[in-house]
């Protein structure tokens, strides 16, 4: 690639990046693991993404799926900064994210939790959290991967049902299904919990 066409690719690139920035930091905020909440600012995890970004230029997708691109870049950074961040002392949760592409188990369900128990921040709703945290996070696994990981992408992440189905390499069809199928039973199991703030899904 020449000088010039790094330098059209890089603007592509930026220019994409500023048309998605809200979606990739809702992204970044959303998979952010708990532990770093408050330590690690998601601008600077989406900082470090766009260079990422900007030295693969050259493969900058010209199909319309620059976002699902982005996306990639950006998870894997977001991987990186977990890892150093929690080091061996998080090995469980580092190895869970280290493939961007695969379903995230625990670490969904526990930004999933994180997202609707977000509203709890006082010390005295701490004992409240904690016990709807773990009883939020055992139901969640109990719907299975891939359950999880569609509800998490269409409901939180806030991606189309097109691109869930890219993401995770299903159809439309089976997308559209799980996510309406998981949804729905999230709500159920939310009914179930006293006291709890309904309007969060």
């Amino acid at each position: 690639m020449t000088s010039s066409e790094q330098n059209s690719a890089t603007q592509r690139v930026a220019a994409a990046i500023l048309i998605h920035r809200q979606r990739l930091w809702r992204l970044v905020h959303f998979r952010l693991h708990p532990c770093l909440r408050g330590r690690v600012d998601s601008e600077d995890v989406l900082q470090e993404a766009y260079l990422d970004a900007c030295q693969r230029a050259e493969h900058f997708p010209e199909d319309g799926t620059e976002y699902i691109w982005l996306r990639l870049i950006v998870l894997q950074t977001l991987a990186d900064t977990h890892r150093r961040h929690l080091g061996t002392q998080k090995r469980s949760v580092a190895k869970e994210i280290r493939s961007p592409d695969a379903n995230h188990g625990q670490t969904t369900s526990l930004s999933i939790v994180g997202r609707l128990l977000g509203h709890l921040t006082s010390p005295s709703q701490a004992a409240i959290r904690e016990e709807l945290g773990e009883r939020l996070r055992q139901a969640i696994e109990g719907m299975g991967e891939l359950d999880a990981e569609v509800l998490a992408l269409r409901h939180f992440e806030e991606l189309t049902n097109q691109e869930v189905a890219t993401v995770l390499k299903i159809t439309e069809k089976t997308a559209s299904i799980r996510y309406g199928r998981a949804l729905q039973r999230l709500r159920s199991l939310i009914q179930e919990i006293p006291d709890f703030e309904r309007s969060t899904i």
